[in-house]
């Protein structure tokens, strides 16, 4: 990413934390641990991992994704005005993609779906607000102009404009369920009932 660039994102990213803006309102946005580890993310993925600044940016990164409990890849693609509200437990798979002014609490994951239909990972809209403890997975599209209520999991496609409230448990029969998700194991594993 050109640095003119970055510069735009990042100033688009300070200006959902209260409208900070400027060189004092950087200064105050690196307080709060949501656009810390943003602005970490954003220049350790805008500069060479051979340069003097690009290892800085990865240990710095790497510092933050340890003491803020944030996993995200630099190579993830994420729009402008990206906000993490509360910091902790977070992942998200480098392979999902996340539209403009999109909003994650604490506790989301947005992963990957290793085979069926869904094997892939979540393309999210501009405008999207995730709820702490949401689980978004598999080859799906999330539209624009989405909520997605805590403690939700979806694995479906959610058109634009839409309130997404998943509260309901269900339990199916299912032949193998764990296959591709539980792998290298050496030797027999015996369950006990």
């Amino acid at each position: 990413m050109k640095p003119d660039a970055i510069l735009t994102t990042l100033s688009k990213d300070l200006h959902r934390y209260g409208g900070k803006s400027g060189f004092w309102g950087f200064v105050a946005g690196l307080k709060i641990p949501g656009f810390r580890y943003t602005y970490f993310l954003r220049k350790a993925g805008s500069t060479s991992n051979r340069s003097v600044s690009g290892i800085f940016y990865r240990f710095m990164l790497r510092r933050y994704t340890y003491k803020y409990g944030i996993q995200i890849p630099i190579s993830t693609i994420i729009g402008d005005g990206f906000y993490i509200g509360h910091f902790g437990n977070i992942v998200i798979n480098k392979n999902a993609v996340i539209g403009r002014n999109c909003n994650i609490a604490q506790g989301v994951t947005i992963g990957q779906v290793n085979r069926g239909k869904l094997m892939g990972c979540p393309v999210i809209g501009d405008n999207v607000w995730i709820g702490a403890n949401a689980v978004i997975v598999g080859a799906i599209r999330i539209g624009n102009e989405v909520l997605i209520a805590p403690n939700s999991f979806v694995n479906f496609d959610v058109p634009t404009n839409s309130l997404v409230i998943s509260s309901k448990c269900e339990c199916k029969s299912y032949e193998n369920p764990t296959a591709g998700y539980i792998n290298n194991v050496m030797g027999e594993t015996a369950v006990s009932g």
